[in-house]
């Protein structure tokens, strides 16, 4: 919690203000048991009406004063709470995007869900409640201590015994339910989880009439949730009851020896009842302080889960000393006349071993090639076969365990990540399109594309026609996710928006698997004639997709088993040879 602290930075003030006008609230609060005795002892016992009535004014402006007190320290305290809350989120957002796709996979998407809204909210919460109690509670609760020793020393020793113990009572319990508070959290965790593979598997749940199973999945992780919250929540339940007794057995005790001291004239009956008030007082602001050590006690878990995530360094980081693109260029390469370097593009695979966190075994081994500058690669294989993955290393989502990538003859550990992500276009296995409209989305990867340039990619990924049969055109709206379009639509405006970058080396993984045979082929033709230059990676379980690729990568169980043209491959490759047999007629396989 003390790490996050300073994104209070710029709310000082208002965190001093908060705590400051609320013991001013206080200060006013305990001044009233002494204006109740002298009601009581003078305009009562008098009989005086005026006295009572002015009194009485002096109540009600005591009221008002704390009133707006209190409102001014709700204020202040909502608005560092809140700024406080936004830095943080704004902060846990950017940092969870810096993180690699290893450290994202480990932590899981739906702890990082909860992280980012359940735990920033409780803690939040738990910041408000603490500059506008934390320090009014006990200030109320030594402070009617300190005002019943003016009024009586003898019944005040009570005060010094209720406090301790219910000090034991209250610490005591919150010793015992933060630990508990740090399960239900993390169960919270696994909730989110089923509920989030329950909304983004819907259809495959209905079209494997799996609902009751899921259903009863996910009951059985709420129930386990209700039932350490329950758990918890009876032993905070103690607080209230347990204060309640030992703040009644004072006041029976107050009353006693108070009462005695009335009968020998040593107080009067308005201190005493002014005792019983502070008494009142101290019961009250205990089991505030109860619900607050609660909300503290939730919000600290949180917090400290919200750190581990701050903890986690992403394994994907820029080098030391980044060099600009101009500055690579202009070390030793030499332009060419169309002003690209003379090997931009060049991608080579260097006895490349790479294994996924916590696997036994490694996804890929002894991968060894070279994609020259305007050759398309083609990459097959069965599931499973390492080609995502292999594809996964040439933009560094993954770093290899062992061997090189290199780009133009430099390893990508070395290039900054924004120069070379920026060399590198990818449209990923599973088409994602974000709301709003569709020039918004493919200006992704190009900022000031033209409207001209859009439509070039359109045109060359096959989805020009769809888009105008739209209406309106680049205003056509996209709903979250694309739902307002079919699956190949949606791959083939993820396909147009990497092209729409122009990149130096295009990554296609298995992005035209809802294409029909027809457009595929003609969107591969497309590829083939508008991206004269770039360097395309076409990953593809089809075989006619890759087989006029000028050289086709065979994967199987994360090892390259052959490499060559599709002729090559058919005559010496046995794995190629039968993925052709069962996909293609004899007349396609020549």
């Amino acid at each position: 919690m003390k790490k996050l602290l300073r994104y209070l930075k710029g709310y000082e003030l208002e965190s001093l203000l908060g705590p400051l006008f609320k013991m001013l609230e206080a200060s006013f609060e305990l001044f009233v048991p002494l204006v109740m005795a002298q009601i009581i002892d003078v305009g009562i016992k008098a009989q005086d009406t005026v006295y009572v009535m002015k009194m009485g004014g002096l109540l009600v402006l005591l009221g008002i004063v704390g009133l707006a007190c209190s409102l001014t320290a709700q204020y202040f305290a909502a608005k560092a709470s809140v700024g406080f809350s936004t830095a943080l989120r704004n902060d846990l957002f950017s940092h969870i995007g810096r993180l690699s796709y290893n450290e994202q996979d480990k932590i899981g998407t739906a702890t990082l869900i909860t992280r980012m809204t359940s735990d920033v909210n409780q803690v939040q919460s738990g910041l408000n409640l603490t500059l506008r109690l934390f320090l009014r509670s006990p200030f109320i609760v030594f402070g009617a201590m300190v005002m019943a020793f003016t009024v009586n020393v003898k019944a005040a020793m009570v005060f010094v015994v209720a406090i301790p113990a219910l000090s034991v009572v209250v610490f005591g319990i919150m010793g015992i339910s933060m630990p508990l508070y740090k399960k239900v959290q993390r169960q919270l965790d696994q909730v989110t989880l089923a509920t989030r593979e329950n909304l983004t598997g819907a259809r495959v749940i209905r079209a494997f009439n799996r609902q009751e199973d899921e259903i009863h999945r996910f009951e059985e992780s709420n129930d386990l949730l209700v039932r350490f919250q329950i758990f918890v929540g009876k032993i905070s339940a103690l607080m209230n009851p347990v204060t309640y007794v030992i703040i009644n057995l004072a006041i029976v005790a107050v009353i006693w020896i108070s009462g005695k001291e009335v009968d020998t004239g040593i107080i009067t009956q308005g201190e005493t009842v002014a005792l019983v008030n502070y008494m009142s007082q101290i019961l009250v602001e205990l089991i505030k302080l109860a619900n607050l050590i609660v909300s503290i006690s939730k919000a600290l878990a949180c917090a400290n889960r919200i750190g581990m995530v701050f903890e986690v360094e992403s394994s994907i980081t820029d080098p030391d000393g980044n060099r600009t693109a101009g500055g690579f260029l202009g070390s030793g390469a030499e332009r060419n006349g169309d002003g690209h370097s003379g090997q931009n593009g060049k991608v080579c695979f260097r006895q490349v071993d790479f294994s996924y966190e916590g696997a036994k075994a490694d996804s890929l081994s002894q991968i060894d090639f070279t994609a020259s500058r305007g050759q398309t690669i083609g990459i097959i294989g069965g599931t499973g076969s390492g080609k995502s993955s292999l594809v996964n290393l040439i933009p560094r989502f993954y770093d290899v365990r062992q061997g090189a990538v290199l780009i133009d003859g430099r390893d990508v550990r070395e290039y900054p990540l924004k120069e070379l992500r920026h060399k590198v276009g990818v449209v990923p296995q599973k088409a994602v399109l974000f709301k709003g409209t569709l020039r918004e989305n493919m200006r992704w990867g190009k900022k000031d594309a033209t409207d001209e340039e859009i439509y070039q990619a359109l045109d060359m990924a096959q989805a020009r026609e769809f888009v105008d049969g739209k209406e309106k055109g680049l205003d056509l709206f996209i709903e979250q996710g694309g739902k307002n379009l079919s699956g190949g639509q949606r791959q083939r405006l993820t396909i147009a928006r990497a092209l729409v970058k122009q990149p130096e080396i295009l990554i296609m993984d298995d992005s035209a698997s809802a294409l029909d045979f027809a457009t595929d082929a003609n969107l591969r033709k497309a590829i083939r004639e508008g991206t004269k230059g770039m360097t395309v990676f076409i990953v593809s379980q089809r075989a006619t997709t890759v087989r006029n690729a000028d050289q086709i990568l065979v994967l199987d169980d994360g090892h390259m088993v052959g490499c060559g043209t599709h002729q090559e491959l058919f005559e010496h490759c046995e794995v190629y040879r039968e993925i052709c047999l069962s996909q293609l007629s004899k007349e396609e396989v020549q």
